[in-house]
């Protein structure tokens, strides 16, 4: 773990439980603007993605939540946390049992914060290798997509991606808070939860997230 980014996380953030999820603790920011302008100072040197993993989302909420309400969905199986951000889902599936929680995110500083509140919530989370998205991912039983449609060049390359997991037997839940690319056919309703935003990440004070299960498209 680099020891400047820790450092540099525990400064910006503040432990804190995410509104549906008190269960789990996590390092989050308390304002959204002077992390952002802060992490914009770094950006100018290292290149990095906005700091999304200080917060944590409505779908990953709603994916932890689910988990821990449902937790034979993910005792004693592989689970992989994509686009974990703070590692929210990752840390319920690991909670309830999963054989190896591993999660994935982009961000450098995303990872070093999974293994901080994996750390602080008393479980173990991978933090995955590079995935291939050209090829499915076939270290998981299930994968966990929380709010993963919300561009849409994005959200067909993830789909994709997604769709050649579920072709080889790998099982995909998808949390999606009502964005505008989320597929129209292939879901099946599960659950459904109404979480509280903020007004700096949100145009809403709440967001209702539905967690689909991914099936073949129509």
């Amino acid at each position: 773990m680099s020891q400047d980014m820790a450092a540099y996380i525990r400064a910006q953030t503040a432990l804190a439980t995410p509104s549906i999820v008190p269960e789990i603790t996590l390092h989050m920011a308390v304002e959204l603007t002077p992390l952002w302008l802060s992490t914009e100072e770094r950006l100018k040197q290292a290149g990095l993605p906005p700091p999304f993993w200080a917060f944590a989302w409505p779908g990953g909420q709603a994916l932890a939540r689910y988990i821990l309400d449902h937790p034979c969905e993910a005792k004693d199986k592989r689970i992989l946390d994509f686009a974990a951000g703070g590692g929210v889902a990752a840390i319920a599936a690991a909670k309830v049992g999963a054989a190896k929680s591993i999660a994935a995110d982009i961000d450098p500083f995303a990872l070093v914060a999974i293994q901080m509140n994996a750390t602080r919530n008393g479980v173990v989370v991978e933090n995955a290798r590079e995935i291939d998205m050209e090829k499915a991912y076939l270290d998981a039983d299930l994968i966990l997509a929380g709010d993963v449609c919300y561009q849409q060049a994005m959200s067909v390359r993830i789909m994709r991606w997604l769709y050649l997991c579920l072709e080889k037997g790998v099982r995909i839940l998808l949390a999606d808070p009502g964005r505008a690319y989320v597929p129209q056919s292939g879901l099946v309703k599960l659950a459904q939860y109404d979480v509280p935003t903020s007004r700096e990440l949100e145009d809403r004070d709440s967001r209702t997230v539905t967690i689909w299960e991914v099936q073949k498209p129509d």
